[in-house]
């Protein structure tokens, strides 16, 4: 590989790598001390650029791509503040594992702690967030350097998507000059023939991951405790996006008909939507039923004795505090044998990857059919009937609650989660943001057969960075995109939407504007008033409109009772529109109580009436 100089040699040999162990895209944010890694990833044909201005913005629109894709997407930003402000996305990678490879340019070592302009203290910025952290040698035309730089590349890719995948940070010092200047000797014409130069005919270290999973013995005893249950459950939390594609819907469904047991499906765990779902009608005998109600009703059913726990803990706050009081034996699934259960009330910890789990559950009640051993389930006889009555009740009573008629005199956001899940296109991407927009989702966002793939930021549930991040999921697929936001979010990521032209995204970004923090209602500070307005709820009084002239996004305000004709609008048409759909959050979630009550009087009846 033929470089005028040594910084220029670093960032062709470390893009060739990259791109060698499969990396396809990298976000840059501009910047002098990057430009060798710059210029280099612009160079390459086998790697996408998405250039942004806002380090933050780029972070979240990486994080997003890589959340979409479950494969890692890289960083590349100069040196001092613009390393900081990755952080938030690099933060929200770890917790929620998503696989991201951040390249943070920095200044030659011996410029630290010596007041050297935009020099900070990089080494290990990020703390315990990052699944590794290494700092490149300094550039050099030297074989085994070079074999160690491409040694590095190949094992950070193979870290961001490990046993517990999340980010990698590779520092990366660099002297002058960055540009492509040509400096005589500096780089060897034999250097270029060297295998440390040209690389090896795929990556220069091919890592090969196992699946974890657990003995026959261990598959063998946890079904005799599954099918030794009368009331076994599955939930299914959010699922980790590297995780997705080993976990096959139609197997957990299949299994849970073989045990008799209902699967309370989170809507970012994979499992609420797609085909899998099948039949919803309520029927105890239906096959492939998976509920999505539950957070209204669950609390006023019997609680389970046996749980399978797949996924990161589960949206709903209902559901964890119904789970943490049950006395049940709960199996907790985490492929890197981490504790994921913020109630500790789990008595299992299985270290395995839940589809192997699956399987080998599915393989061993073959094969004890097969030899005419099987045993069948012990499951209660209303234990399913319950759930697909109270199931039913739900949505019946969340149906009436959405006619035009009810939405026309008392609006509440629950409403336009419903009806953007349900007038979804098959397929879609739908982003929606974290306090109420996904608390919505997973209550009103009912089970459907299409091809819907939900995410959220959950790690870390902040709402910074939702735009980039939903417009970086949005860059990876054809499928069309939805973003769910609230104001305040909305406000907080404003710079991302600059992405819509630059990077060429479209979508369709629906706008819950109540003006401030309306999940505040949920919490018992707001009695107390002051300080509750001023400094919890925050009122901005912004008005959106000129966000869409800067960035050039349509936009239209909605009455909540036309919302699915214009929803259905954007749907068809090409570019990027913003629907606001104005609300009141004091009544609207006043309107969720009373819907709250409803649902629970409504399966307390079909409890007594079972009993």
């Amino acid at each position: 590989m033929s470089a005028p100089n040594r910084a220029t040699l670093w960032g062709r040999v470390l893009a060739d790598e990259l791109a060698k162990g499969g990396l396809e895209a990298v976000c840059i944010a501009p910047g002098s001390r990057s430009t060798p890694l710059t210029v280099a990833f612009a160079e390459h044909p086998e790697i996408d650029v998405y250039s942004h201005l806002d380090e933050r913005s780029a972070a979240y629109f990486a994080l997003g791509r890589a959340r979409r894709t479950g494969e890692p997407t890289a960083l590349v930003c100069t040196s001092g503040t613009a390393a900081a402000n990755f952080h938030p996305a690099v933060m929200e990678a770890d917790q929620a594992r998503v696989p991201l490879l951040v390249l943070t340019a920095d200044r030659p070592p011996e410029l630290r702690d010596s007041g050297a302009n935009q020099t900070v203290d990089q080494v290990k910025l990020y703390g315990d967030a990052v699944r590794w952290y290494t700092e490149l040698p300094e550039p050099e035309a030297d074989e085994r350097k070079v074999r160690s730089l491409r040694t590095t590349a190949a094992r950070a890719l193979a870290e961001t998507t490990g046993v517990q995948p999340g980010p990698v940070h590779l520092n990366c010092p660099f002297r002058k000059p960055l540009e492509p200047i040509d400096v005589p000797g500096d780089v060897p014409d034999s250097f270029t023939e060297t295998t440390a130069a040209t690389g090896r005919d795929g990556p220069f270290v091919e890592t090969t991951g196992g699946a974890q999973t657990l003995a026959g013995d261990d598959h063998r005893r946890l079904l005799k405790a599954l099918e030794t249950a009368a009331r076994p459950l599955i939930v299914a939390g959010p699922a980790d996006p590297t995780a997705l594609p080993s976990l096959e819907p139609s197997a957990v469904t299949d299994l849970a008909d073989r045990l008799g047991a209902p699967i309370l499906a989170d809507p970012l765990s994979g499992l609420r939507y797609g085909p899998h779902v099948g039949r919803t009608d309520g029927d105890a005998n239906a096959r492939r039923t998976v509920y999505g109600g539950y957070d209204a009703y669950v609390d006023a059913l019997p609680t389970p004795d046996v749980v399978l726990r797949i996924g990161a803990s589960p949206t709903s706050k209902r559901l964890s505090h119904w789970l943490r009081d049950a006395d049940a034996r709960q199996f907790l699934f985490d492929p890197a044998g981490a504790w994921r259960e913020a109630t500790f009330t789990a008595t299992d910890l299985l270290a395995a990857e839940p589809g192997a789990v699956v399987d080998g559950l599915l393989e061993a009640i073959a094969e004890r059919e097969h030899a005419d051993s099987a045993t069948p389930p012990s499951v209660d006889d209303e234990w399913r009937a319950r759930f697909a009555a109270a199931e039913r009740r739900h949505w019946a009573i969340r149906d009436e609650a959405l006619a035009a008629d009810a939405l026309a005199s008392e609006p509440f956001e629950g409403a336009i989660l419903a009806s953007t899940i349900v007038n979804a296109p098959d397929p879609a991407t739908v982003f929606v943001s974290n306090s109420m927009p996904i608390r919505d989702a997973d209550r009103f966002g009912r089970p459907r057969t299409a091809d819907l793939t939900v995410l959220a930021n959950r790690g870390a549930s902040g709402i910074d960075g939702i735009a980039s991040t939903a417009l970086g999921a949005g860059s990876a697929t054809d499928d069309p995109l939805v973003l769910v936001t609230g104001d305040l979010a909305f406000y907080h990521d404003s710079n991302g939407l600059l992405a819509v032209d630059r990077c060429d995204v479209d979508a369709t970004i629906v706008l819950l504007d109540n003006d401030g923090g309306g999940i505040f209602h949920k919490l018992p500070i707001e009695e107390f008033d002051p300080p509750f307005t001023d400094q919890f709820k925050t009122p901005h009084g912004l008005e959106f409109e000129a966000l869409g002239d800067m960035y050039g996004l349509e936009f239209e305000r909605v009455a909540p009772v036309d919302f699915a004709a214009a929803y259905r609008r954007s749907l068809e048409s090409p570019g990027t529109q913003v629907l606001a759909v104005a609300f009141d959050s004091e009544p609207s979630h006043r309107r969720r109580e009373a819907l709250d009550a409803r649902v629970t009087s409504a399966v307390e009846d079909i409890v007594d009436e079972s009993d």
